[in-house]
């Protein structure tokens, strides 16, 4: 353990988007030498880590070099060269979370055969590979939800089929077909877990997402629901997490359903938007967390000390260009809310460009401020 706190211990990134640049401020409180990796100079991490690499996370050779370089490796986005890490693991270097976990979740229709094959509740599915072999299984089955089964991200690759036409209208990849559940709720647990199998679940949070752009508008914690429902909803995620034997952070996003029963959407494994609000809300912020699970550190407190409420800032529709956050010094003068800003240069419809915390001890308080700053604030471009 005290080797992570040597002077020639060097942890690796590969990404470099916000989600990194999150993890860097918990890097820099336990003064761990960071290298990160990443395809664009102006990366939201570049200007804090100890050392920035530009390379192709899906390029073997670039993924592999970078990663002799280090001695613990981590990721902030799981669509990287598996294949490199695999050879870095098996040459010695510490990769969390493993190639096995990482290369399971990054395909949809691998992560479904994942929770069928350990009776990890999920809706029923199909897999297909190309639009050619679905329009010939004449599904009639409407509406579904078509998933593209490799590089989804923020509502991308993620589709409501009503009809035939629909089918049509489908990009010619690899995908699932998945059965559409009615549910009460969208709710996302954190599970950490070091490779001592230790583990520990932060609590349940409910998701409220965008209509048109299917991404999370807001993140509430705690989730408004019954105990029963909450621990029932833990349980599983920290179910999935053992089945994965995963080390470090995963988010497990789940249905209640209208019967109270939870169903697995999907995972990510890593650090995750539903996890933003614990940096001002809990003890431990997920982002100090995961450092402490890849580095096999006593896991921290995973308890809220108030309640807390993640708006999500996305570029305004009809804005491209330069950012501009309009209204931003309005909502400083409110109690209880810190705005985060990511450092990306360039706006576009609904890219995700910061968010903002509101903490309060009564959480509708704090869900009236959340729509306050939603409508106060508005990222434009000059």
């Amino acid at each position: 353990m005290e080797n992570y706190f040597s002077s020639n211990f060097k942890l690796g990134v590969l990404g470099g988007g916000q989600l990194g640049r999150m993890l860097l401020a918990e890097t820099q409180k336990f003064d761990v030498h960071t290298c990160v990796l990443d395809s664009s100079k102006d990366a939201p991490c570049a200007p804090y880590c100890n050392e920035f690499f530009l390379g192709n996370l899906l390029d073997y050779n670039d993924v592999y070099n970078f990663g002799k370089k280090v001695d613990v490796l981590t990721i902030e986005i799981e669509h990287v060269n598996i294949q490199a890490l695999y050879k870095l693991e098996e040459e010695g270097i510490k990769v969390y979370p493993q190639p096995s976990v990482i290369e399971i979740i990054q395909h949809k229709g691998k992560q479904k055969d994942f929770y069928k094959k350990n009776n990890i509740p999920t809706s029923p599915y199909q897999r297909f590979d190309s639009v050619k072999q679905l329009k010939e299984a004449n599904l009639t089955n409407f509406p579904f939800v078509w998933k593209s089964a490799q590089f989804g991200y923020d509502g991308m690759g993620v589709k409501i089929v009503r009809s035939v036409d629909d089918i049509n209208n489908l990009p010619d990849t690899e995908c699932i077909v998945e059965q559409l559940i009615p549910f009460k709720n969208e709710l996302a647990v954190i599970v950490a877990r070091n490779a001592d199998g230790k583990v520990k679940t932060y609590p349940v949070v409910e998701m409220e997402f965008h209509p048109e752009a299917n991404q999370v508008e807001y993140v509430i914690c705690p989730a408004r629901i019954s105990d029963k429902v909450a621990n029932k909803a833990r349980r599983i995620a920290m179910d999935v997490a053992n089945a994965f034997k995963h080390v470090g952070l995963l988010a497990v996003e789940m249905f209640q359903t209208e019967s109270d029963d939870i169903i697995i959407n999907e995972v990510a494994p890593r650090t995750h938007n539903s996890g933003h609000y614990s940096i001002e809300a809990s003890h431990t912020s997920q982002f100090e967390q995961h450092l402490r699970t890849i580095l096999n550190l006593p896991l921290g407190n995973t308890e809220s000390k108030l309640a807390g409420i993640m708006v999500n800032l996305v570029g305004a529709e009809g804005y491209e260009g330069e950012v501009v956050y309009k209204n931003i010094i309005d909502i400083l003068k409110i109690d209880g809310v810190t705005p985060h800003l990511y450092g990306k240069k360039i706006t576009k419809p609904f890219r995700k460009m910061g968010h903002v915390t509101i903490v309060n001890k009564d959480i509708n308080i704090a869900r009236k401020t959340a729509e306050l700053v939603k409508n106060t604030v508005k990222v434009i471009s000059k």
